[in-house]
């Protein structure tokens, strides 16, 4: 009978958790650099290329693809004939791995999780708890997969209960347009169809973690329905025009995953969960014989893609930053911005809305500023700051209209697109939004020369930081007239793929 230490899956689940948070899964580089290959969107090819070279990046210096490292999910297959020795239950045995994880020296990953989430919104500080899913088998041996998901895409979660004679596919393009692009795509879609609600849900999430084949069953053909269908939706959501970080282009999905069960004859539950541009997970086998390891994949494996600013790229001064200037952006223009830029996410923007309600002088003078939607890894060695890319800026909208008209600021930068809202209040009052690549958080680390928290302290990765950078890409996104790229670019590709009839086809 085999015998499995506490102690070894601790020490597997965290040293899966450090493994993944550097090294992206091969088969999604290669998918990746098959996208950024057949690309003709100059803005999407620009974005993968961005990812790309964050992914090696990361893979070389071992710290985060993305400053957004997840909230951690483990599924556990349990042998029946397995015996433990451990001094605790697993669900803490995995947590404690979860915390050595995230609380590494040598490369501290950020920590996510909030308890009381209806209430006080408490940061645990290590990431704990996982989301931990345990199903016992036949055999004598662990099988676990672990993966960090990112808030983002978590996000886009969908689920609806169809009845039975609808279309699977017609809900899916129907809804993909409606998740916007703050799942950082391109990345996957994972299906759960069958079963329960909450069924269905967790196998959306289980698909998640198969390997990417979608070249290889194009290239053979499909063997059965479900197989057609994975194509079907893969080929129909790209046509879609959606693109890389929603600026519109060929490649909004890489793969399509399904999984089913049986279901309730008067039911058809369908979810759907996508992964984003920093896909990670990875599976290990526990046998008795210690904690698993994990072997670094080659650099070989990555396409020989480094980004490099596009040579009409337009120098920003942050430091006389003027709203003549911002109003003279284009859409769809690049920017590399220089001088001093603050920071801030969901909390901060909640106590500036507070404190001005009560009248309170702000601790931070945001008049003809910038500002970054950021919630950056703490640095390790002699960084400036931890890997630092952009948070989905939807969720700021509701702050948008207080900030510009009350505070004097006249810019911001975040992930994805803008709402109705948000546009408006920009066109109103002459700002702009510029948007930075999702999934390219190390790259973007680099541009900032100096970092200093300058207001709430105590909100830790949602303080506001004041950033010194140095030749930050960012792209317009809204311009002071209020037009999107995000609205343009999609409608541009999804029009060109049809009257053009350009592959989507990566295979």
């Amino acid at each position: 009978m085999t015998t499995i230490q506490g102690e070894h899956l601790t020490q597997s689940v965290a040293d899966a958790l450090q493994f993944i948070s550097y090294y992206h899964p091969a088969d999604f580089v290669q998918a990746l650099g098959r996208a950024w290959e057949r690309e003709q969107s100059p803005a999407a090819k620009d974005a993968i290329a961005q990812i790309l070279t964050n992914s090696r990046m990361c893979a070389e210096g071992h710290r985060p693809i993305c400053q957004d490292t997840g909230i951690v999910n483990v599924f556990l297959r349990i042998g029946t004939d397995l015996r433990w020795e451990a001094r605790a239950d697993i669900e803490a045995l995995v947590n404690e791995g979860v915390r050595r994880a995230y609380l590494n020296p040598d490369n501290k990953l950020r920590g996510s999780v909030l308890a009381d989430p209806a209430f006080a919104r408490t940061n645990t500080k290590d990431n704990t708890p996982a989301v931990i899913h345990m199903k016992l088998v036949p055999g004598d041996k662990l099988e676990v997969d672990v993966s960090a998901k990112g808030g983002g895409s978590e996000a886009k979660s969908k689920f609806a209960m169809l009845n039975p004679s609808d279309s699977i596919i017609d809900w899916v393009l129907k809804t993909v347009p409606t998740m916007g692009a703050g799942w950082c795509p391109p990345g996957m879609l994972g299906l759960g169809i069958g079963g329960t609600a909450e069924k269905a849900m967790l196998m959306a999430k289980e698909s998640l973690m198969q390997p990417l084949d979608m070249a290889e069953l194009k290239l053979r053909g499909p063997r059965d329905k479900l197989e057609e269908m994975r194509i079907e939706l893969y080929d129909k959501v790209n046509a879609l025009g959606i693109g890389a970080q929603g600026l519109g282009g060929l490649s909004t999905v890489l793969d399509v995953k399904i999984l089913t069960y049986p279901t309730h004859a008067a039911n058809l539950p369908v979810a759907m969960i996508p992964n984003c541009a920093a896909t990670r997970h990875v599976h290990f086998v526990l046998d008795g014989s210690g904690p698993a390891e994990f072997e670094a994949p080659s650099l070989a494996d990555w396409p020989a893609v480094t980004w490099q600013p596009d040579a009409k790229s337009k120098h920003v001064d942050l430091d006389h930053l003027t709203r003549a200037q911002v109003a003279s952006w284009q859409p769809g223009e690049r920017l590399l911005l220089s001088g001093k830029l603050l920071t801030g996410r969901d909390a901060a923007h909640k106590r500036v809305q507070d404190m001005l309600a009560r009248g309170e002088k702000l601790p931070v003078d945001f008049a003809n500023r910038v500002i970054y939607y950021v919630g950056p890894v703490d640095p390790v060695r002699d960084e400036v700051v931890g890997p630092a890319g952009p948070t989905t800026a939807t969720r700021m909208d509701k702050f948008t209209e207080l900030l510009l008209d009350k505070t004097g600021l006249i810019a911001m930068v975040g992930k994805a697109e803008r709402g109705p809202a948000a546009i408006e209040a920009i066109k109103k009052h002459q700002a702009a939004y510029l948007m930075a690549v999702g999934g390219a958080a190390y790259l973007v680390a680099k541009a900032i020369r100096k970092s200093r928290v300058v207001a709430f302290e105590d909100l830790g990765m949602e303080a506001i930081y004041e950033f010194e950078v140095r030749d930050m890409p960012v792209t317009v996104a809204v311009d002071a007239g209020g037009n999107s790229v995000h609205q343009s670019g999609p409608a541009e590709w999804q029009k060109k793929i049809i009257e053009f009839k350009l592959p989507v086809d990566a295979a």
